[in-house]
């Protein structure tokens, strides 16, 4: 048998329905890969020198962290294969990973007068900048935002009803579950902003369908626009997701609680949160452990 139709079957038998699509389609895309670079590779032949020979010809392309990413796909196949018996030793065992250096990464979190900037060089009447202004205030993924109806508003209470998202990785759209069950919440916003979307909701016709969907919708459209948004009020350019990183850091900056933010960004658990975060807890931390200090000297 040829490794990338064992990795296929594989595929098939056990991440089909068992993971979301999204998730599925990066398995897909490894196999699609691995049928590239090794078509005539038999999983048989598989070993130590095939293996490594295998990531480096895959790292000529790719950065470090992706090869990573992309072994440790293959890798779950391989321990199953020897599971089976049909390999002897795991050939995936010391592997050497490398890659290209990575390319500069957008800053992933805006300061508290940097995010006041962008709001005040938001344009209201667009439905992009109502957008973003929803995100940067409530921490909400892309396609949880995109599935938001006016059904899902609450402005007698100041609240916002997470349910589901929105498909905008497929043409054809649609309403898809959430990442995990903890992402399906009830927030809390601020008045200004219940206003400000208000605005928008009202003028919608259907309850029931999504305010900001109007055909295809690319994420990379509305990182364009907000590219644009952060070169007008003088700040860093960061993207779409780093709006989700700046809710979260201010809030970790005003001391609000671990579980708290968790449970408004929809984490699965406080880990994801502390591990995202890491960096902003630490500098906490060490101002935590100057006011420890100082208490002490008191008694």
């Amino acid at each position: 048998m040829l490794f990338h139709d064992y990795f296929s079957e594989w595929v098939d038998l056990y991440k089909e329905g068992a993971v979301r699509p999204v998730t599925l389609n990066k398995y897909k895309m490894t196999l699609k890969r691995l049928t590239e670079i090794a078509p005539k590779l038999k999983l048989a032949d598989l070993d130590k020198r095939t293996y490594q020979n295998l990531i480096n010809e895959y790292a000529k392309t790719h950065e470090k962290q992706t090869v990573q990413d992309w072994h440790t796909q293959l890798k779950s196949a391989v321990l199953d294969a020897i599971d089976e018996g049909l390999l002897k030793v795991d050939p995936t065992r010391k592997v050497v990973i490398k890659g290209k250096d990575p390319t500069p990464k957008k800053q992933k979190f805006l300061s508290v007068s940097e995010l006041q900037n962008l709001i005040n060089a938001l344009d209201f009447s667009s439905k992009w900048d109502i957008l973003i202004f929803l995100i940067a205030k409530t921490g909400l993924r892309f396609s949880e935002a995109l599935g938001l109806t006016p059904n899902d508003f609450d402005f007698e209470n100041n609240i916002i009803h997470i349910n589901k998202a929105w498909n905008y990785k497929c043409a054809d759209g649609g309403f898809v579950e959430t990442k995990n069950k903890s992402s399906k919440r009830t927030i809390l916003i601020d008045e200004n902003a219940s206003k400000k979307l208000q605005e928008l909701v009202v003028k919608a016709t259907n309850p029931d369908i999504p305010i900001f969907v109007e055909g295809r919708i690319f994420n990379s459209i509305v990182n364009l626009r907000l590219e644009t948004l952060c070169n007008k009020a003088r700040i860093p350019v960061i993207s779409i997701h780093g709006l989700r990183h700046t809710h979260a850091s201010i809030l970790l900056h005003s001391e609000i609680s671990i579980a708290s933010i968790a449970r408004r960004l929809g984490h699965a658990n406080t880990t994801t949160t502390q591990e995202t975060y890491l960096h902003i807890i630490k500098e906490l931390e060490a101002k935590d452990n100057k006011k420890i200090a100082d208490a002490l000297c008191n008694f």
